[in-house]
């Protein structure tokens, strides 16, 4: 029989609270600017309780980037489900990341990007393996916009798929001081303009 880790064992309304306050504070402050006392602060609850499903950081933060991993997954799907064409995908893309800008959050995995070098081993594949699942649907996307001539996409679509993330991540983390979705929202419009062919 498999043994149950933290991030397969099943959901608990207890822990989905936990990881919902988790997320919000990294999206707000950072992986390394919370701590379980902070958690357990707001939820009013020990430090035990917590450990009891998340035995240390490390295997919350693998929770929260495998739950977060799996929504955005979903939402991957939904997109190609409903959305009509490749510029149609692309700005329904962009608008996930416009999303997360609600309450000045950020990507929760572009804040952990932010702190690479600091995270778990474990942590640093989950975040590496989410970045590069999104590369490869976009390149998925770019190359069916380019083969029905709607895009106009030289090149790789596999660098332009990481432009494009780069390009989007940035735009998050520039727009967060000025506290204006409309700013990045006017930027993610530029760029998908600027692929239309």
């Amino acid at each position: 029989m498999q043994e149950t880790t933290s991030t397969t064992r099943e959901p608990s309304p207890r822990r989905e609270t936990i990881l919902d306050v988790a997320e919000r504070l990294v999206q707000l402050r950072g992986f390394n600017g919370f701590s379980y006392a902070d958690i357990a602060d707001e939820l009013h609850i020990t430090t035990a309780s917590l450990h009891y499903h998340f035995p240390g950081k490390a295997a919350l933060g693998e929770a929260l980037i495998d739950r977060y991993s799996r929504r955005f997954a979903d939402e991957l799907r939904a997109i190609d489900a409903d959305a009509e064409g490749a510029h149609a995908k692309l700005a329904a893309y962009a608008d996930l990341y416009a999303r997360v800008l609600t309450d000045r959050r950020m990507c929760l995995c572009g804040m952990l990007a932010a702190e690479y070098e600091t995270l778990p081993d474990v942590m640093q594949r989950a975040v590496t393996s989410f970045f590069e699942h999104n590369e490869d649907w976009l390149a998925r996307v770019l190359l069916e916009g380019r083969k029905q001539g709607e895009l106009h996409v030289a090149g790789s679509t596999r660098e332009l798929a990481r432009a494009v993330i780069s390009a989007l991540e940035g735009g998050l983390l520039i727009s967060r001081p000025f506290g204006e979705r409309a700013r990045f929202e006017a930027v993610a419009r530029r760029l998908v303009a600027a692929l239309v062919a």
